[in-house]
């Protein structure tokens, strides 16, 4: 398994997940501003993962500025938060640094050394979850079955195996014979450039689809079973995840086909009552005109690009975390 991303002394070491996947280029930063961009441009991308680099980042910044003040490891906390608005572990890894940060001395850390520790806590524990996860799901698949599965949720997204794609992982190394069909999920191809390359790595019978052909394939009879992450699960059950993710759960409950999701504790966000209150991160319109530096849309043409959507509670059969498979609404 690859690794997304890893402590390099006193910086961060990442994939640059925009090069993929035509060539595997690792950056590094001792600057936590890179680390942000990093984020916003999706060179780190995954709700766990970038939880995960923020955590190194606030550790980068105190260990580089030699300022241990609790109102600068704040400050700092901040502008991660703001760096993308939906994923939830972004919001909890920083807030988990920050705690640490006051449960070590009163208004002041006495070294960076204690914000490297929960850093890298919250990286190991997301590898067990991520374990957790897949051997839970794998609980409800069968030798032999096709998974269906939207945007990248796998080593790439994870600081282990993965949430969806881990349980495919676990379901593989357990000796069942799965097929897995992966969107290319649109706007920016992560199901094409990302999933496909990760199973193909990995040895696992996959095949791209566009996104609009998920629900012919149901039609046929060719889907067993679809298997998405998450970027935040609201205390009713509603579910953000990638734009398209509510689409296949209405195609999945048209016809028949269980519609689960997999995610770590971290991702649950008990203090938002339901989808609706989750903010939707917008992308920018040249990810969709510009696809690549190929224009593929008229100049001065109006778009809307939502990185997310919401699939409500009624339209998910199962919830796999790391504590266990909770029932959905749709039973």
């Amino acid at each position: 398994m690859i690794k997304s991303i890893e402590r390099a002394g006193a910086g961060l070491r990442w994939i640059d997940q925009t090069k993929l996947p035509g060539k595997l280029s690792y950056r590094e930063s001792t600057d936590y501003f890179e680390i942000i961009r990093a984020i916003k441009r999706l060179e780190i991308r995954g709700a766990p993962a970038i939880g995960i680099a923020a955590a190194y980042g606030m550790a980068v910044a105190v260990e580089k500025a030699r300022v241990f003040d609790l109102a600068f490891i704040k400050q700092v906390g901040s502008q991660f938060k703001k760096a993308r608005p939906t994923a939830i572990n972004l919001f909890w890894a920083v807030d988990r640094v920050v705690a640490r940060a006051e449960a070590d001395g009163s208004g002041a850390v006495s070294d960076s050394g204690c914000l490297w520790q929960e850093a890298e806590a919250i990286h190991s524990e997301d590898a067990e979850m991520c374990r957790k996860i897949g051997e839970n799901g794998a609980e409800l698949i069968e030798d032999g079955e096709t998974v269906l599965t939207h945007c990248n949720t796998g080593a790439l997204a994870t600081g282990g195996i993965g949430t969806a794609l881990g349980v495919i992982y676990t379901c593989r190394n357990r000796g069942k014979n799965l097929r897995v069909f992966a969107d290319e999920t649109r706007p920016l191809l992560q199901g094409a450039r990302l999933t496909a390359w990760e199973l193909k790595q990995e040895n696992i019978d996959v095949t791209l689809i566009c996104d609009n052909t998920a629900g012919s394939l149901m039609r046929q009879g060719r889907i067993d079973r679809v298997i998405v992450g998450a970027d935040r699960i609201a205390r009713n059950g509603d579910v953000a995840n990638k734009i398209g993710t509510y689409s296949l759960a209405v195609l999945a409950r048209e016809n028949n086909v269980p519609f689960y999701v997999a995610a770590p504790s971290s991702t649950f966000d008990r203090q938002v009552e339901s989808g609706d209150l989750i903010p939707i991160e917008e992308r920018p319109a040249e990810e969709v005109t510009d696809c690549f530096t190929t224009r593929t849309a008229p100049e001065g043409i109006a778009v809307y690009s939502p990185a997310f959507d919401i699939t409500p509670r009624d339209l998910v059969s199962r919830y796999i975390s790391d504590t266990g498979v909770e029932t959905g609404g749709r039973a």
